[in-house]
């Protein structure tokens, strides 16, 4: 167990869940907008016009999907993250209540 003095370490810090999130979210939507831009662009091509939420519904659901599988791995880092900042509040939580009942843990 830790010494009583140090708190324990996370294996991932909330900054670095914030940014793999921020990261991950922001891949989305662009890609969101990518899709969108590509279904406008096609139908502007056939001269057909696409209003933009019809446009913006479909990238959406086109999207989900597939960033599934294209950042896959940033989704993979978003878990680790979450994971180990869980087990940090887990060994943190730990330590405390083990100093609330008296245990030094030594």
């Amino acid at each position: 167990m830790n010494n009583s003095n140090t708190p324990p370490v996370p294996t991932a810090t909330k900054g670095q869940l914030l940014k793999d999130v921020a990261l991950y979210s922001g891949a989305r939507l662009l890609l969101v907008l990518v899709i969108g831009a590509v279904i406008v662009g096609v139908g502007l091509l056939v001269d057909v016009e696409i209003p933009i939420l019809v446009a913006a519904v479909f990238a959406v659901l086109i999207s989900l999907p597939l960033s599934l599988v294209l950042f896959k791995s940033l989704r993979i880092r978003v878990n680790e993250s979450i994971a180990g900042v869980d087990e940090g509040r887990r060994a943190a939580r730990a330590d405390l209540q083990a100093k609330l009942r008296g245990e030094d843990g030594e």
